[in-house]
Order: structure tokens, then C-alpha cells, then sequence
């Protein structure tokens, strides 16, 4: 049910600070910051990535890279190639429209399980956040509709009480921003799409399963229109 809302870039030349963020290891940090780099297309589709020169750019050992690399192979953005190294992957829009058909059932799922399992505090969240969604559609302001979008994906992930289907989704988002990043200032209507989750938002919020899953396939059926008219 999200539209993969574009993060900021980070400044991804500055080394990993051993240590930083909390209890996050080297991996985790090398992970975020090389799936950062390929969502925000600094590491173009096509590119072969090199362990040492991963290793020199973020400040961190080969092993982690190496961890971080594994990871983003499981998630479709880059490729293994045997005696070649890695290459981030290509953007496909035939295999992108495959992974919607997934994210349509996942999604319906997380949507109709937050509306029945949110907690009160939960929906009165969701209310607030249906309201930042209408500001932003009002406004055109695609900046409040990205940090909404973010805190939405977090606020239905936490509230649908199952970690299955959040891993599940955990596996799709990298491949779905980037596609997102790529297109959405020359294709997306901010306006329908920040309207699309608001409605999202005020189902789960009314704790209406049969309304929250309707609303999250009105939104998939935005999103594969958007992915078609980037032909």
C-alpha cells in the first residue's frame, strides 16, 4: 500500500562510523547504505560492483560488504555473476509488473489485518495521518507526501500483527522504490496518489477490513497504471 516514497539521499562517500546507530552492525549499515545507493540510482542499473572499491568507499571491511551483497542478491537488486562480481540489476518493467501482482495480495492482506488488529492509539494515528495525506494532495507538496508515505508503510507493517507478511514485503520495497525513484516526477498525479492512501488510512482507522482492502487494491491498480505509462 505504499507508493515507495523517495528517500533523501545520504551522503553515501562518508564512511560507516563504527558503532553508529544504535546497536546496528557493519552489515546491517553496509546493507542500508549500498541498497541507498542503488534505490537512489547512484549505483546506476548495469554497474559492476566492486567488494574492494565498496570496502574503500564506505570505510567498512570486506566481509560485511560481502553479507550486505548476499542480501541485496536475495532482493533481486543486483546480480551474482560467476567470475564477473556483482551487477546492480536492471530496470525491467515486465518483472516489475509481475512483482505488483504480488504486492496486490500481499498488501490486501496488510491492509484488512491492520484494520482489524490496529489498537486504538493505532487508529487515532491513522486518522492524523489521513489528514497529512489530504494537506498533501491539496497542496501538491510531494515532499509531506513522501514522509507520510513513510511513516504509512511503518504505521500498516506494525499494525497488521503479522511478520510474515512484513518480510514479504521487506523483500519488495528495494526493487519498488527504485522503480519509483526512477519515474515519478515525469509520470506520477501526487494528488490521486496521496488521496488513494488517505483512503487507505481512514479504513484502517474505521477498522473496516472489506473498505481497507478495496482501498489498497484502488491504490495497486494507481500503481500499475503508473508503472505502464513510463513505456
Amino acid at each position: 500500500m505504499h507508493s515507495d516514497g523517495v528517500m533523501e539521499p545520504a551522503d553515501s562517500m562518508a564512511p560507516i562510523a563504527p558503532g553508529g546507530r544504535g546497536a546496528e552492525s557493519l552489515a546491517d549499515a553496509a546493507y542500508r547504505r549500498i541498497e541507498e545507493m542503488i534505490v537512489t540510482l547512484e549505483l546506476e542499473p548495469g554497474a559492476v560492483l566492486s567488494e574492494s572499491a565498496l570496502t574503500g568507499r564506505l570505510g567498512i571491511g570486506r566481509t560485511p560488504v560481502r553479507e550486505a551483497l548476499q542480501r541485496l542478491a536475495k532482493e533481486g537488486l543486483v546480480v551474482v555473476l560467476p567470475r564477473r562480481g556483482v551487477m546492480v540489476s536492471e530496470i525491467n518493467l515486465a518483472r516489475h509488473l509481475c512483482l505488483l501482482e504480488l504486492r496486490r495480495e500481499v498488501e490486501r492482506l496488510i491492509a484488512r489485518k491492520a484494520a482489524l488488529r490496529a489498537t486504538a492509539a493505532e487508529r487515532a494515528a491513522f486518522r492524523k495521518l489521513a489528514d497529512g495525506f489530504a494537506a498533501a494532495a491539496a497542496a501538491s507538496d510531494d515532499i509531506a507526501f513522501m514522509r507520510h508515505d513513510k511513516t504509512f508503510n511503518a504505521m500498516t507493517l506494525a499494525a497488521c500483527r503479522n511478520d510474515y507478511a512484513a518480510g514479504a514485503m521487506a523483500l519488495m520495497q528495494g526493487l519498488s522504490r527504485r522503480f519509483w525513484y526512477r519515474h515519478y516526477q515525469q509520470s506520477l498525479d501526487l494528488g490521486r496518489c496521496a488521496l488513494l492512501h488517505r483512503d487507505v488510512a481512514l479504513a484502517i482507522a474505521e477498522g473496516d477490513e472489506a473498505a481497507a482492502a478495496a482501498a489498497s487494491d484502488a491504490l495497486i491498480d494507481y500503481i500499475e497504471a503508473f508503472a505502464r505509462a513510463t513505456i
